[in-house]
């Protein structure tokens, strides 16, 4: 755990072990968070208004892995943000502290009462409580926003129940944006995130193809459970806390040998090492589906009108903050 006074602190729940004095009396907004897109960024803001009424500060209590994952290990659920990148997300969006419930079957039996009074009420010392109108736990998922709020107030804790949150007409929400990914269609899923959706990894060295073809790209593995749907993007990739421009392809590379899946990025105008280094792939737009093709010269003909393409989606693209 890093320390309160950091910009981005957790803290792993254990149900056997007191919460440090120095953590207790936060307002907690509930919820998985994955993502963290506009309707979770609108439960950051009603927390830290909450937090700001009382004093207090303002923080999340969320659960890792996805319920999904412990419920339903045959169908991994497709995660938009891992628990690192969720964290720092959160923070960004006004709750700089996080608690993370490691979820398993044992937390899933407990009572939904024992939930609020005991975990909540009692080793979080809550000061106040922000829902979604959706949230719900406890065994057999029976805690209600309703049954919050009446438990918590009854203790003298405000609750707020955060009504649905919309953009563009439509209810923001994870699986929204998910189906979103797995058509392909990241600018979508970027409006309702409120920033283009990305993925974090460690380059990785593939099969050096690509300086062959003038194209050398920065190779990272997904991970599994992601189901963006296979093909080419205009992309920005975070290095050193820059952003720099450039085309990404995600798939298996039909042209040679349908490989695992991999997302292979090149960098615009850029030429030092990469390898082990850790960035960010934000992906902007996109292109075209993957392809097999006849020949090197036909691949490498569509590289390059894919490149002149994203050159100039991304030239009337904002630019990225550091």
């Amino acid at each position: 755990m890093t320390t309160p006074a950091d910009a981005t602190s957790s803290f792993v729940l254990d149900l056997d072990k007191p919460v440090p004095d120095a953590l207790r009396g936060s307002v907690i907004a509930l919820g998985n968070f994955d993502g963290v897109h506009r309707g979770h960024a609108e439960l950051a803001r009603v927390a830290g208004e909450m937090a700001a009424r009382l004093g207090a500060r303002a923080a999340a209590l969320t659960f890792e892995p996805h319920p999904r994952s412990v419920f339903r290990p045959e169908q991994p659920v497709f995660r938009l943000t891992p628990p690192a990148v969720k964290t720092e997300l959160l923070a960004q969006a006004g709750l700089p502290l996080t608690f993370v419930l490691p979820f398993n079957r044992e937390i899933a039996a407990i009572h939904a009462e024992a939930f609020v009074d005991e975990l909540l009420l009692g080793k979080l010392g809550a000061a106040g409580l922000v829902c979604g109108y959706d949230f719900h736990f406890g065994q057999g998922r029976s805690g209600s926003p309703e049954m919050l709020e009446a438990r918590a107030m009854h203790a003298g804790v405000p609750v707020t129940v955060v009504a649905p949150y919309a953009w563009a007409g439509e209810p923001v929400s994870s699986t929204l944006i998910r189906n979103l990914l797995e058509q392909g269609d990241v600018a979508r899923a970027g409006e309702f995130l409120g920033r283009p959706w990305f993925v974090r990894g460690v380059v990785a060295h593939g099969d050096k193809r690509g300086r062959d073809l003038g194209y050398p790209t920065a190779n990272m593995h997904l991970a599994r459970d992601c189901r963006l749907k296979f093909g080419v993007y205009a992309v920005r990739m975070k290095i050193d806390s820059l952003w720099h421009d450039g085309v990404a392809s995600f798939g298996s590379r039909p042209t040679f040998d349908d490989g695992a899946p991999r997302l292979e990025t090149f960098v615009f105008d850029f030429s030092d090492d990469l390898y082990g280094k850790q960035v960010d792939v934000a992906l902007v737009e996109w292109l075209r589906g993957e392809e097999k093709f006849d020949s090197l010269d036909a691949l490498i003909a569509q590289m390059d009108a894919d490149s002149l393409r994203a050159r100039d989606i991304l030239a009337k693209t904002a630019p990225f903050l550091p």
